[in-house]
């Protein structure tokens, strides 16, 4: 379990504060992992989003030669 804190500097706003918070919770990847967890996915489902994923990072990367 991830817990995500972020510690207040002196004369820091409410806002900057919050603000922070909701990057280091972004870069974490809590909330994109709890919209995937927020239904059951079957196997074959996990499987072909897995090979999709696959398919698209190396699409991305340049082919060496």
């Amino acid at each position: 379990m991830l817990v995500t804190q972020v510690n207040s500097d002196s004369n820091e706003s409410f806002e900057s504060l919050l603000r922070r918070f909701n990057k280091k919770v972004q870069q974490d990847g809590i909330l994109s992992e709890v919209r995937r967890r927020e239904h059951f996915e079957k196997p074959s489902v996990k499987r072909k989003r897995k090979e999709a994923d696959k398919r698209r990072k190396s699409a991305r990367m340049p082919r060496r030669v």
